[in-house]
């Protein structure tokens, strides 16, 4: 018989806890001991810490985890991998190391745990790391992750928030994966979208990131359960604003037409709330509204990069198979910091 897990009320990164939420606590925690090799750290909403250990070589370290938002548990654990390994990508990092984070039922199939755990080691693999061990905890519900180190040139890691005014604003995988798995969860997505949403949350963001190496790029980071347009926001990092050409951005078609019928995720509203003040729409569809703050999993690189290069960083990214696309640009600071317009 096939081994399937259950869908969660909230899988993947729609388990997050709202921006709103995490800012409010954050906020009030110790400033901690003070190292200036902590290059990057929590105060910036960096994708993940790093640390400089000489002069030619930094660490890169990030933890990510959560519920299933598919029933294959192989597919789940590429998933799950996928979307950790990421936020070293985001950096500019490559992997190298990675352990297993594992909370599962005591009564459940342990043939499930070792699907999970298969789709996770080959994705470690393809990124090029290892895997070194792991830890696991008896839960009432299945979560799985991995804590991942890589390593970076402390002079050429990439921070969220340094991009400049002119920029161009690159996206490197499509967004609706969030409203495709809602659609899903109700029986109501076609194979169609479900394939493209599989394919989409398993593919590594390691080819992108290596592309990056080869322009100027004054920022980047991943697209993940704040939506595209939650961490635009991060980008902008209350210095300037920006202007999203909406037509642009690339999207799993069906996801607009599932945003209609209001198959939406409760991470999407809470992304809606906090962002409200500061985001713009102008004759944008409701659909795609939803669409650009869907909570995304294993989303695709958001890069800053200078005007000039930004065509031909596409084309790259697009020969290599990407749905890439510049989808704005950053601008000088105004009373809207994110403007949307058809």
């Amino acid at each position: 018989m096939e081994e399937k897990i259950v869908f969660c009320k909230g899988g993947g990164c729609t388990a997050k806890l709202g921006a709103g939420v995490l800012e409010h606590i954050l906020e009030r925690l110790p400033a901690g001991n003070q190292d200036d090799r902590l290059l990057a750290g929590f105060q910036g909403k960096e994708d993940a810490a790093v640390y400089q250990v000489s002069d030619e070589e930094a660490l890169v370290q990030t933890l990510d985890f959560f519920p299933p938002m598919v029933d294959d548990p192989y597919t789940f654990g590429q998933i799950a991998a996928a979307n950790a390994l990421s936020d070293i990508y985001a950096m500019g990092g490559e992997v190298k190391l990675a352990l297993n984070i594992v909370c599962f039922p005591e009564k459940m199939d342990l043939n499930i745990l070792g699907e999970i755990m298969r789709g996770g080691a080959e994705k470690v693999k393809e990124a090029g790391g290892m895997l070194g061990g792991g830890h696991s905890i008896v839960d009432s519900d299945v979560k799985y992750g991995l804590s991942v180190t890589g390593l970076v040139h402390p002079k050429k890691y990439y921070r969220n928030n340094t991009g400049q005014p002119g920029d161009k604003l690159i996206l490197t995988k499509k967004l609706g994966v969030g409203i495709v798995c809602t659609a899903a969860r109700v029986g109501e997505a076609s194979q169609e979208a479900l394939d493209q949403a599989m394919k989409s949350m398993t593919t590594l963001n390691k080819r992108a990131s290596e592309i990056c190496r080869n322009y100027p790029v004054h920022a980047c980071t991943d697209v993940t359960g704040f939506s595209f347009l939650g961490h635009l926001h991060e980008m902008m990092g209350g210095n300037y604003s920006c202007i999203v050409h909406v037509p642009s951005v690339p999207v799993i078609e069906e996801a607009k037409a599932y945003a209609d019928e209001f198959l939406l995720t409760a991470a999407g509203q809470k992304n809606r709330n906090h962002l409200e003040k500061i985001v713009t729409f102008e004759n944008v569809p409701f659909a795609m509204e939803e669409v650009l703050l869907d909570p995304q999993t294993s989303g695709g690189l958001l890069i800053a990069v200078e005007p000039s290069s930004s065509e031909t960083m596409v084309k790259e990214l697009q020969e290599a198979g990407l749905p890439a696309a510049v989808v704005g640009e950053i601008v000088e600071k105004s009373d809207r910091e994110i403007l949307c317009r058809m």
